[in-house]
């Protein structure tokens, strides 16, 4: 009974997520605690709520902090030169380019959102794409790319999720992640030299009338008409620090390396980081609301997003809804393929994540994969990991609005974006599965 009770909880909070009839925060909220009611669970309620809460507690002050950091550090102008550097180091070359994409998407892609990202990468490159009659959409595809495996960082959204879901340290989680995903990342940057060599011999036996009608056997042609209204990289806005790049470049360096070694949580880190950087580009107290307020709607989102899959996961928990679901699962599964499980979740999360939101499949699905793994003996962590592994597809998903930002200033039709970019996140997955594979990310039990 309970079994189906769960079950009915996650189908429904896939049905309202997935068919927008309610936000993901609401759903994660209203679904848990109206099943729990129905379920007899009402004297228990606060209690597994107040311990779901508890238990990510660490991870919303880290994304909270992470967040307000790199936007800190954007509005200072931290990386304005090194989108110009970029633009400077193209030199009119498509291979110059479109190598120079992946690598500017790539450093801006660390402060975890995907919007902010593109917004940058279309206002610094766009114009040059345009000039040189490369196709945007090479563009728009290396850039989802290259940002959905970035995306992975500990305060980005799929990581930040796995750990809320499943109780996982951040930190624990993403650090041995990291050579599989430079594997991906190194992928992306070989498939831009690809497409950029191929691009550079097109645009010099072209003939001149097709010099700027875009596309390739590989790179379906898109239109060009229309220009970006806004400049995230404006150089005369009142919030770049020129004078404290250096600092606000070693402070970032900094953090990140006591990240990766652990000096200190990974929450603790990123407050003592933010606190440091508004003092020392904003000092005055009414710039500092200035700058916290210009953030607050990503902040907002995010955490209360956390904050309200506690709810979802306290109440899975408490009730033993997990354990019974994946009773269930173990039943089902031929004994066989339960050594290769962590492997089989790792192929899942492929369509997983392009088809449904992370909320749904980190808040709704993993949570009695993991279960169903730690009844054969393989640890939430290594369920956690593999989930992440199928994420280089997860930013073309029809689902992402990041996505929308990105090929609507690019001005790339959606249909030419994802016959270019979903064979080739395709290969990149298979490349950071088969790399956590080697590094024992996942592994044959």
């Amino acid at each position: 009974m309970i079994a189906l009770l769960g079950l009915g909880m996650v189908t429904v909070f896939l049905y309202l997520v997935m068919s927008k009839r309610l936000s993901p925060m609401v759903s994660l909220i209203a679904v848990p605690a109206v099943f729990a009611l129905v379920g007899g669970f009402a004297p228990d309620l606060g209690d597994m709520i107040t311990d779901g809460i508890t238990s990510v507690a660490p991870t919303a002050a880290m994304l909270l902090f992470a967040i307000l950091y790199f936007g800190i550090m954007i509005d200072a102008g931290l990386f304005d030169p090194i989108a110009r550097g970029v633009v400077r180091l193209t030199r009119n070359d498509p291979l110059r380019l479109i190598v120079g994409t992946v690598a500017l998407v790539a450093l801006v892609s660390l402060d975890g959102d995907g919007t902010t990202t593109f917004m940058i990468t279309v206002s610094a490159l766009l114009p040059i794409y345009r000039r040189l009659g490369v196709s945007p959409v090479v563009m728009t595809g290396l850039a989802c790319l290259t940002n959905a495996i970035l995306n992975v960082v500990p305060w980005g959204g799929p990581a930040a999720r796995a750990a809320s879901a499943l109780r996982l340290d951040p930190q624990q989680l993403f650090v041995p992640m990291i050579p599989a995903l430079l594997a991906g990342l190194a992928t992306v940057f070989v498939l831009a030299y690809v497409l950029g060599q191929r691009e550079r011999i097109r645009l010099r036996t072209a003939a001149p009338a097709l010099v700027g009608a875009g596309g390739s056997d590989d790179v379906a042609p898109t239109s060009y008409s229309g220009s970006a209204d806004f400049d995230v990289l404006a150089p005369d806005r009142e919030s770049l620090r020129p004078k404290l790049y250096w600092f606000n470049a070693g402070l970032t360096i900094a953090l990140l390396t006591a990240l990766i070694i652990g000096v200190l949580p990974i929450s603790v880190l990123f407050m003592i980081g933010c606190a440091l950087a508004l003092i020392v580009n904003y000092p005055r107290l009414e710039q500092q609301r200035d700058r916290i307020a210009s953030h607050a709607d990503s902040v907002v989102a995010v955490v209360a997003m956390v904050f309200a899959a506690a709810v979802f996961t306290g109440v899975l928990s408490g009730t033993g809804m997990i354990e019974q679901m994946a009773q269930y699962l173990l039943t089902a599964m031929p004994d066989a393929l339960f050594p290769f499980f962590s492997v089989i979740v790792a192929v899942l999360s492929v369509p997983f994540t392009f088809f449904m939101s992370n909320d749904a499949f980190y808040f709704g699905v993993m949570p009695i994969l993991a279960e169903a793994g730690a009844q054969h003996g393989i640890s939430a962590m290594e369920i956690a990991r593999a989930s992440l592994l199928g994420q280089p597809i997860h930013m073309l998903s029809p689902l992402v609005p990041a996505m929308y930002v990105l090929i609507g200033l690019a001005k790339v039709d959606l249909g030419d974006h994802h016959r270019f970019a979903i064979k080739w996140a395709l290969l990149v997955c298979a490349v950071v599965i088969g790399s956590g594979l080697a590094l024992g990310l996942i592994s044959i039990h």
